[in-house]
Formats: C-alpha cells, structure tokens, sequence
C-alpha cells in the first residue's frame, strides 16, 4: 500500500490504520462484511468517524467517501444519500454515491451532487448492461464486491477507476501475488499509478470503454484489491467480492 500498489479501504466498524502515504477510501458499513449492514453505527456517527478519518489522514490521500444508502434500493439510497453528499464534499474529499438496481430510473440519480459512481446493488444488475451504460458519464467509477480475475476484467471493461473486494483479508501472503498479476495481466504492466491523482473526468458522451493507452492509474483495497484493463469484455461468473482504485490523469476534485 505505501508503494502505491493498492490503496486502503477503510469502514467504521474497522478501525483501521491507513498506512504511511497510501491511498485510502472510506466506505459507510451500510452492506458491511455481513452484507446486512450489521456495522452501520448511525448517520451522526458515521459522519464523526469520517471527520476524524480525514483529519487524521489528509483529504488528498482520500479518494473518495461513500454516502449513506439503502442496499438494494435505489429510492432508498436517495432518500439517505441527499442529505449528506454536500457535507462529504465540504471535507474537502470526493463524494461517492452508491449505485442500486432500477437507478436509472428518472430523477434516482442526483449527478450534480456527487462525483464517484459507486456501482453497488445486485451482482446481476452490477455486471449487467444497465451499469455498464452509466459507467462512461463524466464521473469517476468504483465498482464493489470485486474478488476474481474475470470481475476485476469486467471493472476495467466497464471503465472503472477502481474496485473493492475482501479477497487480500483470506490469505493475503498467498494472494497478493495472485492479484497483482491480475493487475500486471489487465494492464500490461505492473504499476497502476501512472499519475499522482485519483480520478480524471472521463468523456461523458462516450459510450465506449477507454483505450488501453489510457489506463494509467492506482488501487485501492480496503476491504482489499485492486483493478483495471481488458480489451474483450470477459465473462461475469457468481464470485462475490470488493476491491479498489486507480487514476487516469488529473484529479476531479468533484466525487
């Protein structure tokens, strides 16, 4: 994490220490490792933790921070979202907003207010056509649940900026060397960082993945790992997972 390799995705209910100079993304606990939210602590203390998070760690080594949402719910996540996307932003930090199934919808997603797409939901609605059409809109793209080579595949297909997944926290002297090989393999070589800030601002009319010259960019995990790059979109399989970010030039300071 300090080289810059992967990033450092951390929660509420974790406690974690970011380490020296590494990129970090705070995520809310809303899904949680339980996947039902069970570490959520409240809005009012999730907003404390994550004040103290950006104090004690620098806004410019934070990514981005996710809104409050409601799993699953694309109404929901509005309604919790809305309230506190301006206060994440006044941290001097990116907001992120967290994509659910039927988001698409007219008026369920505020774009003007956040500025990382956070594609959540459903592993069908994630890896499927619906995603993959908001991914290319001027925003910076976090894809969740990211645990297999084929998904992380289907991240960078996608033009994600970066992913999330818990496969470093089971064995993790076993499968770091695995995941960045996946890195290296998607890429074309081995380092993500092939710019000194997080997120550019894609083309937003562009419905196409981004060439491969421009994947240039860093990772983070927090839950743990990493992405990016493909030039045939790969085949989704049913492996759950989280995994994390990576640039492609200059940083939208705008989440």
């Amino acid at each position: 994490m300090s080289a810059g390799r992967i990033g450092c995705m951390t929660t509420p209910a974790q406690g974690s220490r970011i380490p020296e100079g590494a990129l970090y993304a705070c995520d809310n606990s809303k899904f949680g490792s339980d996947g039902k939210g069970r570490y959520w602590p409240g809005a009012e203390a999730w907003f404390a933790w994550l004040y103290r998070t950006v104090e004690r760690y620098g806004p410019d080594r934070c990514l981005w921070a996710l809104a409050p949402d409601q799993p699953f719910d694309a109404a929901g996540t509005l309604t919790e979202s809305l309230p506190w996307l301006a206060r994440i932003r006044e941290l001097g930090i990116p907001a992120a907003y967290a994509a659910q199934d039927g988001c698409d919808a007219p008026g369920l997603l505020p774009w003007d207010s956040f500025d990382v797409l956070f594609l959540a939901g459903s592993t069908e609605w994630k890896l499927g056509p619906v995603a993959e059409r908001l991914a290319p809109r001027g925003k910076g793209v976090h894809m969740g649940r990211v645990n297999s080579r084929t998904r992380l595949g289907i991240a960078e297909w996608f033009g994600c900026d970066s992913a999330d997944g818990t496969y470093l926290a089971y064995g993790p002297d076993k499968n770091l060397p695995k995941l960045l090989n996946w890195l290296a393999e998607l890429n074309g070589h081995p380092s993500l960082i092939g710019g000194t800030q997080p997120f550019a601002v894609p083309d937003a009319t562009s419905t196409a993945p981004p060439p491969q010259a421009d994947l240039r960019r860093r990772t983070l995990p927090g839950h743990e790992a990493a992405m990016r790059s493909k030039k045939h979109p790969p085949t989704a399989t049913s492996d759950a997972a989280p995994a994390f970010p990576t640039p492609r030039g200059p940083r939208a300071k705008t989440r």
